[in-house]
């Protein structure tokens, strides 16, 4: 943790000096000015000041000024004004612009360090909670974001599209292919960035609890109500509600959201007043609701409501070119989060993972590679390190042979298939054959052989085998 640094302004040289012993000797860092040119000319040097102490009334113009000039380009650093004027309008005025507190002098040298201990505290949250921010905004941008394949680009180019409105989204998919993080990076690429992002589970919780969670309730209001509370709604004001699994909501609790989205007020539970509230809604299933309007289980009013701009999200059986990526990526994330240098997973492996069709989606990848790290005892992940049931599902089955009534040349329908299967090989392998021969369980001397024979690849150079 860095060392606190702190700028006093006073023009009374004398209080100047001992102030700066004072917190020198309390372990921060000191830099002083005799007027208001002299803390400008601190300020301006780049330095970071986590608290600055101002004397409100200085020879070459009023602290407040200085205060005001902290607060638009320095707005990290907590203030402390201090006067040896009592003055009620002067100390409104500088808690109004933003000061941490107001002291008159002569101060209590002890209630002075407890003051500004305090406002340190203050800068250092301010501080941490600007860092984590940063974090989330950089951990949910689109480039964090695991996809190359084709359905994966025409969900990025449209989400970021989406995510400079205000219109509501409905993000389709099955359980486990990210909805929430696409949700989180249409609000943090929006508008709406710098408030919050919350999100509910619409199915996780009773009706009675689902409304007061997102509308509030009044002290009372129902039994073990015992204070006020506000809801996801009045949370959220100016951010993004995320509602997951809308799919899942009671037709009553369906009828009170399109209420809110109508008219853009809500009620708390057990309270007869409306208040207004600005909330970017971004709602998520993995059911078919098209299917459930039918059935009559789903409002059609909501629906339009909610479906303002859809975002399908594709299974990852259909990006299957994203595995390797994904792959990579929660290796380096879980090694990170153990502590361990970064393994290697096989290309027999990672064909083993491509060839799998993957129900749990993404989350069902993440949570096998972060168990293979765990369980794994080389540096290599090997098929034999997989789940059986991932090695017995790509191993073909009787299913996918088809025999045409005319019948078949076996020969030459084996031939084309193992030629087509090398020629993909070659491709996942950016070209290299003993890549291409591992993936396809073949020694190179038969792959080179078959190679030729198809003409996939030019004669190659004869090899001395080891």
């Amino acid at each position: 943790m860095t060392t606190p640094q702190l700028l006093i302004v006073d023009d009374e040289s004398s209080l100047l000096e001992f102030l700066a012993l004072l917190f020198q000797q309390e372990g921060y860092r000191v830099v002083t000015a005799s007027n208001m040119a002299g803390a400008r000319e601190r300020l301006g040097t780049g330095d970071t000041f986590d608290l600055v102490m101002c004397d409100i009334h200085m020879p070459d113009g009023s602290g407040l000024d200085l205060l005001r000039e902290l607060k638009e380009h320095h707005p990290q650093a907590s203030v402390i004004m201090m006067t040896a004027y009592t003055s009620t309008k002067s100390a409104i005025e500088a808690m109004r612009l933003g000061a941490y507190d107001y002291v008159s002098k002569p101060f209590d040298v002890e209630e002075l360090k407890v003051l500004v201990q305090k406002a340190l505290e203050k800068s250092r949250l301010v501080e941490e909670n600007v860092w984590l921010r940063r974090e989330l905004e950089q951990k949910y941008t689109f480039a964090n974001i695991i996809g190359k394949s084709r359905p994966m680009q025409e969900v990025f180019s449209l989400v970021e599209r989406v995510a400079r409105t205000s219109s509501t989204v409905l993000v389709d998919g099955e359980s486990g292919t990210g909805k929430e993080l696409i949700a989180r990076a249409i609000h943090f690429a929006s508008p709406r960035a710098n408030h919050r992002f919350l999100s509910i589970n619409c199915g996780a919780m009773p009706e009675n609890l689902l409304e007061s969670e997102l509308f509030g309730h009044e002290r009372g209001a129902f039994t073990g109500a015992l204070k006020e509370k506000k809801g996801l709604f009045h949370e959220t004001h100016r951010g993004t509600l995320f509602l997951d699994e809308i799919g899942e909501m009671t037709p009553t609790m369906q009828v009170k959201l399109l209420r809110v989205l109508q008219h853009k007020v809500i009620r708390k539970v057990g309270g007869n007043a409306e208040e207004p509230v600005d909330v970017r809604i971004i709602a998520a299933t993995n059911r078919d609701l098209g299917e459930m309007i039918a059935a009559g289980t789903f409002r059609e009013d909501l629906y339009y409501r909610i479906h303002v701009i859809p975002v399908r999200l594709p299974p990852l059986r259909n990006r299957r070119e994203d595995i390797p990526l994904l792959v990579d990526f929660f290796i380096r994330k879980y090694s990170d989060e153990l502590g361990t240098r970064p393994k290697r997973i096989s290309l027999a492996a990672l064909a083993v993972l491509e060839a799998y069709r993957w129900p749990g989606n993404v989350r069902e990848l993440e949570n096998l590679i972060e168990r293979s790290l765990a369980l794994t005892a080389g540096d290599v992940i090997e098929t034999a390190d997989l789940p059986s049931y991932l090695r017995e599902s790509s191993q073909p089955t009787a299913e996918h042979a088809r025999l045409p009534p005319e019948g078949i040349d076996l020969e030459a329908h084996l031939e084309t298939l193992r030629a087509e299967l090398m020629r993909q090989a070659l491709e996942r392998s950016g070209g290299v054959q003993t890549r291409a021969a591992e993936l396809l369980h073949m020694t190179f001397r038969s792959f080179r052989y078959y190679a030729k024979k198809a003409g996939i690849v030019g004669a190659l150079e004869e090899e001395v085998e080891a």
